[in-house]
């Protein structure tokens, strides 16, 4: 969190620039700046989330696949993009506001909503207009990193979230994974933990991504959770991607790893009770993790591209052959 005296220095600043629009020059020559520091500053308040710029893309979908992916997984609901030639620019944004207008339309006063960590859920969680507001509390369903990509991390998507939708944050004070799982069974146990925990078991909602299993993407390899040579081999023993930190097959069966059971968050099970959860996925290289999450049963709502949506009927297809 940064100081009041900053951020106020920040928001006036950006007020000058954004909504004053006056030039770099001008707002330095007017503090006594120079044009670089104001520069800076005006960097530093985009990275503070002081300022945030939303581009409000189209947003098209394809109501066959939607339908297609209902029937095929008896979902509640599909929410699919159209990719087309300029999709690539901003593809995730426009997924993320995609999901966002539906979390919206859903949302009502005094409902929980749990959030797991993630791009994906990042990218719906700054999609979601500062003007709305539905007194909804939030509550983490994993732990929280130690270090790096701290704006995905789930502390701060959970407070980002309820400061908008006014309503009470509560947090998972624990890390993201244990070092044995009998050490996961002592922190799972704690009061404040375990507090947190029974509510994201109760939750009205759940926003979870969906994990991939190629190293060059995975969250748990950039953030040193998970070896490169452990990751390769969950893929060879037949894991396909992961929600909320819990490994599967492509079947949907939940994969007999250590990981599973050393993650502090809610489990498949526990998930599979949430009355309704969103998932927000894409990627062809993440065709067989949101296939295998459909068929684990945890999904009521996925949120994907026409690319992706096209390739994941096509592999349940060949697989259920």
């Amino acid at each position: 969190m940064i100081e009041e005296q900053r951020h106020e220095l920040l928001a006036y600043v950006a007020s000058m620039y954004y909504e004053g629009e006056r030039s770099q020059n001008e707002i330095a020559e007017e503090l006594g700046l120079s044009r670089v520091k104001v520069y800076r500053l005006l960097k530093e308040a985009r990275e503070e989330q002081v300022v945030k710029i939303v581009i409000d893309w189209p947003i098209e979908r394809d109501n066959q696949l939607e339908n297609n992916l209902v029937q095929v997984f008896q979902l509640k609901k599909a929410l699919v993009l159209e990719s087309n030639a300029s999709y690539n620019v901003g593809g995730l944004h426009r997924l993320g506001q995609l999901a966002a207008h539906y979390l919206e339309l859903i949302l009502e006063d005094g409902m929980t909503l749990s959030v797991c960590l993630g791009r994906s859920t990042y990218e719906v969680i700054n999609a979601v207009r500062p003007t709305f507001s539905a007194h909804v509390n939030v509550a983490q369903a994993m732990g929280s990193i130690p270090f790096a990509i701290q704006d995905m991390d789930s502390p701060a998507l959970a407070r980002q979230l309820a400061n908008m939708l006014g309503g009470q944050v509560f947090y998972l004070s624990s890390p993201l994974i244990a070092n044995t799982p009998e050490e996961a069974d002592v922190i799972r146990r704690q009061r404040l933990i375990e507090h947190t925990l029974n509510i994201s078991r109760s939750a009205d909602i759940l926003l979870v991504g969906i994990g991939g299993m190629n190293p060059e993407t995975s969250r748990y390899v950039q953030l040193d959770i998970i070896p490169v040579e452990k990751l390769q081999e969950l893929e060879a023993e037949g894991a396909v991607g992961d929600i909320g930190g819990q490994f599967f097959n492509q079947a949907g069966d939940l994969h007999p790893c250590v990981y599973n059971q050393c993650m502090i968050g809610l489990t498949i099970e526990e998930m599979k009770n949430i009355p309704n959860t969103i998932a927000v996925a894409a990627g062809l290289y993440k065709a067989k993790a949101i296939r295998g999450g459909l068929r684990a049963g945890v999904i009521d709502c996925l949120c994907t591209d026409t690319q992706t949506a096209s390739e994941v009927l096509r592999l349940e297809e060949e697989l259920s052959k």
